[in-house]
């Protein structure tokens, strides 16, 4: 399937739709066009990734897609509601775990600073609501440890709880894994698909690292190199739950692994059902492989 919103019968409805988004920076002669037209719709409930070289503007368009910075031109839509402004519903999970979370905070405290201006709910709620979600990320003995007292992977687990604790519809997340060690990665990946399978929240994850779009999504979006646009949305089509050895060791990821990183780095690839068409503009020929490069100038 290579069309944005085909399948079967009808198109299912867009839950979080880009529109013509385009975004530059600067003014004049110095302007710098991030990115030219995108067009992406997002399906209620589903586990999308986005990938594309380095630099060509993956957490500039999450941050338009939250109503953290305007488009140049385009509009984003939510639920039916033009996104002027972050809206209610939507969470967006920072990649520097570190800087997001209050350091004079306990990890319970942090985590429930989600619902500390909510309507109606009392202090006494308030902390069984943070304890749960505290307890769901498998932090419960360290509630009131500072971040400073944690490992890495554990701060990264605090600021999920927190995310989740706001009950998103919609969870953004910005390379939320990069800066975690592989086995922590692997820990945090079946974590975040368990609370997604459990909670249904829709998921929209930016990601350099191939094998962890594959294994995470239901569909892959790919842009090219700056000025980017969207050439092609990937069905994965891998069967779930996914498990982090068995998963990877069927002949349907290997397949989407060994297309995506081929258009990635520019190699000529036979496509694959599912795949996206064409070569990415932007990708270079001969960059290392299992790597993504960075954008065309």
């Amino acid at each position: 399937m290579t069309d944005h919103d085909t399948a079967a019968g009808a198109a299912p409805k867009p839950y979080l739709q880009l529109q013509g988004v385009r975004k530059s920076f600067g003014v004049g002669g110095a302007s710098t066009l991030a990115l030219a037209h995108v067009d992406l719709s997002v399906r209620e409930g589903e586990f999308l990734a986005i990938v594309g070289p380095s630099g060509c503007g993956k957490s500039t368009l999450l941050q338009i897609a939250a109503g953290l910075m305007p488009p140049s031109a385009g509009h984003v839509r939510f639920d039916g509601r033009a996104v002027t402004a972050p809206p209610e519903g939507i969470v967006y999970l920072f990649q520097q775990y570190g800087k997001s979370l209050f350091p004079w905070r306990t990890v319970l405290q942090n985590v429930s600073f989600a619902t500390e201006n909510r309507p109606g709910m009392t202090r006494d709620q308030r902390h069984a609501h943070s304890m749960k979600h505290v307890a769901m990320v498998g932090l419960e003995g360290f509630a009131n440890h500072y971040p400073w007292q944690l490992s890495g992977g554990m701060q990264q687990r605090v600021t999920i709880a927190r995310a989740l604790a706001a009950e998103p519809r919609v969870l953004l997340m910005d390379e939320p894994f990069s800066s975690v060690d592989a086995l922590t990665r692997l820990e945090l990946h079946a974590m975040v698909l368990d609370l997604w399978e459990k909670h249904r929240f829709t998921a929209v994850l930016v990601t350099h690292d191939v094998d962890e779009a594959v294994f995470l999504a239901d569909r892959i979006a790919v842009l090219s190199g700056r000025p980017s646009t969207v050439v092609g949305v990937l069905d994965t089509e891998l069967p779930r739950p996914r498990d982090s050895i068995t998963t990877k060791e069927l002949p349907r990821f290997l397949e989407l692994r060994h297309e995506l990183l081929s258009r990635l780095l520019g190699r000529p690839t036979g496509a694959i059902p599912g795949s996206v068409s064409g070569e990415i503009p932007g990708a270079v020929p001969g960059a290392i492989p299992g790597t993504l490069p960075a954008a065309a100038p």
